[in-house]
């Protein structure tokens, strides 16, 4: 009996079985079938060069199939408003649990959104205002700056006892909503000289608009609307004509015998080019915008976007639009101050929410700050807010690259909310290059060996202590530390602000050395963006690459991307004597079938889509008879899947096997092999040339906008944490590249927290010593020898233990 029983009791319950969450046959992208077995309740980090199918198998797997599983748990009509997703292509996925995803990207461009109207706060923050305000002017929408004041009156016919009566009715909607800027906090002026040629007519090419063109519809619609005459110089336009040209209501007019809305060119581009913020615009719309149209502070709301009503609210002295601009720790200590039972679970909430952005390092921020001027770093942790206090368990939530714009000093408190969220029960999957937080994971996977098509395998699965033992490219590179250079280069020269005040900087003067390579550092919200962006980046000769995240569909390609498809037409048009056009998958030459995406796309509702290859084209996205006309030996599908190294060959008129034999000199093609040795530069010698930009990593989108960048003319170079997505091999690549930059003359300036790319400049300028109102100062100008020696910044402490002195 006794026996009996304990044989029962060491039988672990059925129930608790399910420890691992289990991959087999895992194909996504590039992955070769990945198996794994990842622990449950643990946090495990998954690490990599770019590219070697991290994201493949996190995101677009795991993460993927458990987002699906949900969705399928409610009816087919409330799917058919949820996203559609594809089944993973994977053989099988067992024991998953609910996949909370806190990725990097960008919050939404939309103007009207700010970290208030993000994360709720600002929600809570109407309601206390609309309960405690005085005087009480209405509801919460009387304090929203997306509700407009309307109201209007008239007669309706209502049915009662089968008679027809008519009642007069009215109504009043009072929003908080500034009328003269519509709740965007700034207004606009355009330059009419910047959108048409007064001297020409509308035939001949006046309007200088992208997209304007008098070949295209909106021609036809100009020439044909009859407002005013296309062969008269608009110099000699009536007042009634320009008025009709610049701002015209939409109207109904007739063209060719189309029913059309013809509206005037102000109207127009405020809705097609202003609806979005200027970060989402593509770059041809956004050089434009800012030639063509200047935004100044509304002057009725200063700036706030909310009216003299809702201002007029106040709490303990203090409007909405006050403690909107306030820093969000000051906000934290106000909120806290108020004592009034009548809001106070309100009051706690809201405390709660806002001393989760100071817990999370987000202190700094101010509720009315628009969304899309955040970071990438700053956007993932505000979207982790939410999460932070919640009493889920047993939840997964995953992570890309959470340490992305934090500094050294920073890390310790995003490891510490990783092994907090762990430790209450969740398992917590991490995507990351940074050893710092390698070092604290329960479990690693290391996927490689390589990236692109070398990649996609599980090279190392076990403890870190393993993986630092481990002969992978990660585990050689676990422990590198770079060296403070023995010598510096001398500046040519300097690039002097002066009195500086954007954002929280502090009338800063600085000069910034030129010929050489200036790391600029500091704490997150120190003030180095607002120091660099807002006096350096918009001078003449200065080439910026910010964070933005590259916009591409399914069919745009590294080719269309870089410019590189452009000469490789040309090129083929003029060996074979026919059109550019054909030789582009998006116009005369795409397949009929699938045009030109190579794959055609079944809609299945609710049920995700299903893609299978085109079976006329068989994937190749090009007419037949295309394929026909080559250019050395190869067509130009052919050249589409060639690498950047195969292409950069075959173009530079060198050697390139394959099924044709030898490239002849008809293939040398200096303009392509010009962008392809950028692209080889930055380390991205093994993506398809050809390959959707949906199926890179993050890390190599960074690297071909670096790429790309690199072409255009210009003798400052800015780049904004160019080490994003990177692996620590890589990072000595982009220190390569960097030099190179320098070398030719090129003065490069960096705003990095990545301490190899700090002890590898050649000046360090440290802003801090806080962030916020704390920050805004220079607090070291040196070269990185000085700044370990004498450690005056928390920077200057943290290098000095990176490089081991």
């Amino acid at each position: 009996m006794s026996t009996a029983t304990r044989v029962v009791q060491s039988e672990l319950p059925l129930a608790d079985s399910h420890d691992l969450i289990r991959v087999h046959g895992a194909r996504e992208n590039n992955l070769h079938n990945v198996s794994i077995e990842i622990p449950k309740r643990r946090l495990t980090v998954f690490t990599g060069v770019s590219g070697s199918g991290k994201s493949s198998l996190v995101f677009g797997t795991i993460a993927a199939e458990s987002q699906r599983l949900i969705n399928e748990t409610y009816s087919a009509f409330v799917q058919g408003f949820m996203p559609t997703l594809a089944r993973p292509d994977v053989d099988v996925l067992e024991g998953l649990t609910t996949a909370i995803i806190v990725d990097q990207e960008r919050m939404g461009a939309n103007p009207r959104s700010t970290v208030g109207t993000a994360t709720d706060a600002n929600a809570m923050l109407r309601i206390l205002f609309s309960r405690l305000g005085t005087p009480h002017i209405g509801s919460q929408q009387a304090f929203s700056f997306n509700v407009a004041s309307v109201s209007g009156a008239g007669a309706i016919s209502v049915e009662k006892g089968g008679r027809t009566v008519k009642e007069r009715r009215s109504f009043t909607v009072t929003g908080g909503m500034c009328p003269r800027c519509e709740g965007m906090g700034k207004v606009s002026d355009f330059d009419l000289t910047a959108l048409y040629d007064d001297s020409k007519s509308l035939n001949e090419g006046a309007l200088t608009i992208p997209g304007y063109s008098m070949d295209g519809w909106y021609g036809r619609i100009f020439r044909g609307c009859g407002f005013f005459d296309p062969d008269k110089p608009i110099s000699r336009f009536t007042k009634r004509q320009l008025n009709d040209l610049l701002y015209k209501e939409p109207t109904k007019v007739k063209v060719d015998g189309v029913n059309v809305t013809y509206e005037g060119l102000i109207p127009k581009i405020q809705k097609s080019f202003l609806s979005k913020d200027r970060e989402a615009m593509q770059p041809h719309i956004r050089a434009f915008v800012d030639r063509a149209i200047t935004f100044q502070t509304c002057p009725d709301c200063e700036g706030t976007r909310l009216s003299a009503e809702a201002r007029s609210s106040k709490i303990d002295g203090k409007s909405i639009a006050d403690v909107c601009a306030m820093q969000i720790s000051d906000l934290a200590e106000w909120v806290r101050g108020l004592a009034e039972p009548s809001a106070a679970p309100l009051l706690k909430s809201l405390g709660e929410t806002l001393d989760s952005f100071v817990e999370i390092g987000l202190g700094y921020l101010s509720l009315d700050r628009p969304a899309g001027t955040l970071s990438g770093g700053e956007a993932q942790r505000t979207k982790l807010i939410r999460h932070l206090g919640s009493s889920l368990t047993d939840v997964t939530y995953v992570f890309d690259e959470p340490t992305i714009g934090l500094h050294p000093h920073d890390v310790q408190r995003m490891n510490d909310l990783l092994l907090a969220l762990r430790d209450k029960g969740n398992t917590v999957l991490v995507v990351e290059h940074k050893p710092e937080v390698i070092a604290i994971a329960d479990h690693v996977v290391d996927l490689g060996p390589r990236a692109g098509t070398e990649g996609g395998q599980v090279v190392f699965e076990g403890t870190v202590a393993g993986l630092r033992s481990s002969d992978t490219l990660t585990g050689r590179h676990l422990d590198d530390r770079a060296s403070v250079k023995a010598s510096v280069r001398t500046a040519t020269g300097s690039l002097e602000v002066r009195g500086a005040d954007t954002h929280n900087l502090q009338n800063v003067d600085v000069d910034i050395p030129l010929g050489v390579l200036v790391v600029v550092t500091g704490v997150a919200g120190s003030g180095k963006s607002s120091l660099i962006s807002g006096s350096v980046a918009k001078r003449d000769g200065v080439v910026s690459i910010d964070q933005g995240a590259i916009k591409g569909s399914r069919r745009s390609n590294p080719a269309t991307y870089t410019g590189l498809l452009d000469p490789i037409r040309k090129a083929f048009a003029k060996a074979n004597g026919v059109k550019p056009g054909l030789f582009s998958a998006n116009s005369e030459g795409a397949c009929p079938n699938c045009n030109g995406a190579g794959v055609v796309y079944s809609d299945l509702a609710m049920m995700g889509g299903v893609s299978a290859p085109c079976e006329v084209c068989e994937g190749k996205r090009f007419q037949a008879e295309v394929l026909d006309y080559t250019l050395g030996g190869k067509n130009i599908s052919e050249v589409l899947m060639m690498s950047v190294a195969q292409a950069e060959e075959f173009f530079g008129g060198g050697k390139e096997h394959g099924d044709r034999g030898d490239v002849t000199a008809e293939a040398k093609l200096p303009a392509a092999h010009k962008i392809l040795a950028r692209l080889a530069d930055v380390g991205l010698g093994y993506i398809k040339i050809g390959q959707p930009l949906t199926t890179l990593s993050g890390g190599e989108r960074q690297r071909l906008k670096l790429a790309t960048h690199m072409g255009e003319k210009g003798d400052v170079y800015i780049l904004d944490e160019p080490t994003t997505g990177l692996h620590l091999a890589d990072v000595e690549n982009l220190l390569g590249l960097l030099d190179r930059l320098v070398d030719s003359g090129k003065s490069v300036v960096v705003i990095e927290h990545h301490q190899a790319v700090m002890a590898h400049a050649d000046w360090i300028i440290d802003l801090g010593p806080g962030a916020g109102h704390d920050g805004g100062r220079i607090v070291f100008e040196g070269t990185p020898a000085d700044l370990v020696a004498a450690r005056p910044t928390v920077t200057g402490e943290h290098l000095a233990a990176y490089v081991g002195q």
